[in-house]
């Protein structure tokens, strides 16, 4: 698989055979495997603290640097919710915070997407992460702990007064359609709280809010809606389908 032994030593946590293979001086301690991965990347991958320090300690070290599916060490530590390893690696001036990482994806929106609390203080109590910033697909970070009914990471993100929570991501989804098609009450109930959600506010195939609630057979999601004065409870898709027609024909 193209690993050396700092590699190995690196993913598996041996501390003491990671500190005698970088006292040698011919040793490349960015050399990456197959598939790009480095043994930075594999130290944050697992959350092995003390490697990361190690290697961080280095000057040919490079922090950003991915693998070939583009993974970063932040970008991994972020979404398995290793927050020693994201708070070492935040504390060096030439980390990228904002950089693509796993599947083209921030590493805030990594850490929402997961429902990685600590994670997602740590990276917006930085002035230069934005919290709109969304992945090469679209997904923005509350669009994605929205998708994934991730409450608490919702009330951390909409807590900013710069987070827009009626952004569209992936297929024109806004946070309230994720929200609603995947049944999640709570977080439906957060984002009505706000006074400044569009609640009709369709995706790109004319699906609104209220639309994916019914055709999904959210009952409760839909009551919810329904207790709005703003959801218009007839408006269609780009095919015609109301609300109605869609429990009516999925029932």
């Amino acid at each position: 698989m193209g690993r050396t032994p700092l590699a190995w030593a690196s993913t598996n946590g041996h501390e003491a055979v990671v500190k005698i293979l970088l006292s040698r001086a011919d040793i490349d301690p960015d050399k990456p495997a197959e598939g790009g991965q480095t043994p930075l990347i594999g130290a944050a991958y697992s959350g092995y603290e003390g490697i990361v320090k190690m290697l961080l300690g280095r000057d040919d070290v490079n922090p950003n640097k991915p693998d070939q599916g583009a993974g970063t060490p932040l970008g991994w530590a972020a979404w398995r919710g290793h927050g020693a390893v994201v708070e070492m690696l935040l504390s060096r001036a030439d980390i990228d915070p904002n950089m693509l990482g796993v599947g083209g994806r921030t590493p805030l929106v990594l850490a929402s997407l997961e429902g990685q609390e600590e994670v997602v203080k740590m990276l917006l109590g930085r002035d230069d992460v934005d919290p709109n910033k969304p992945g090469r697909l679209g997904g923005t970070p509350l669009m994605c702990a929205a998708w994934k009914g991730h409450e608490a990471v919702v009330k951390i993100l909409l807590s900013r007064a710069d987070t827009d929570p009626n952004k569209p991501g992936e297929g024109g989804r806004t946070p309230l359609c994720c929200a609603a098609r995947n049944g999640y009450e709570g977080v439906v109930k957060i984002l009505l709280g706000r006074g400044d959600i569009n609640l009709d506010k369709p995706d790109n195939g004319g699906l609104s809010p209220l639309l994916w609630a019914a055709s999904n057979g959210h009952e409760g999601v839909v009551k919810m809606l329904l207790g709005q004065d703003d959801v218009d409870p007839d408006k269609p898709d780009e095919y015609g389908r109301t609300p109605l027609w869609s429990a009516t024909c999925n029932k």
